[in-house]
């Protein structure tokens, strides 16, 4: 009895390890406030400069409205709204990336970094924070030289009814477009 009860903590750190090295590989880092955060760069389809973004009503604060790339109509999110960080006025910096979370959605971040190979090994879990504290969309902390990059699981940012949301404004902006009233473009 006390063999099996050593061989499954064994078990389940190998698992652990295992998890850690399939999440190893690379990341594109951006700015949030004073924090880093990383996006598998699988996830990103592009990466644009602020345009003009056409407001939806009745949508949550952090949902901006949609941008029409390239005839495309993406939802847009302010990722510090969705983080409850204090909104800031958009810099020359201030970036919106598209990422695929099952669809194309933009992302406003301060500004992006780099992108970075992080091991599997250098990617620590998320830190348990408490029952009322929701972790569930940190795919882990990279650990990078002396600093700590908050690896964003960005399917999970948006709850469900977050993508029913995103998919209701893209269904309303493509009923005014096809109506006749353009999407807001770029000039």
């Amino acid at each position: 009895m006390a063999t099996t009860l050593m061989k499954e903590p064994k078990t389940s750190a190998t698992q652990t390890t295992q998890a850690q090295h399939s999440m190893g590989g690379k990341y594109l880092t951006f700015k949030l406030a004073n924090e880093e955060y990383g996006v598998e760069i699988l996830k990103v389809r592009e990466i644009i400069g602020m345009m003009d973004i056409t407001a939806v009503p009745r949508m949550p604060t952090y949902m901006k409205g949609v941008i029409n790339l390239r005839g495309k109509v993406i939802p847009v999110i302010d990722l510090r709204l969705k983080f409850a960080l204090e909104e800031m006025a958009h810099t020359e910096e201030t970036c919106i990336i598209v990422v695929d979370v099952g669809k194309e959605v933009g992302i406003i971040v301060d500004t992006v970094s780099e992108v970075l190979d992080i091991p599997g090994g250098n990617i620590e879990p998320p830190p348990a924070m408490g029952g009322d504290v929701d972790t569930t969309f940190i795919l882990g902390m990279g650990k990078v030289g002396d600093a700590v990059k908050i690896l964003l699981d960005i399917d999970k940012v948006l709850t469900g009814d977050e993508l029913a949301d995103v998919a209701s404004v893209v269904r309303s902006a493509a009923q005014v477009s096809e109506a006749g009233a353009p999407v807001e473009t770029p000039v």
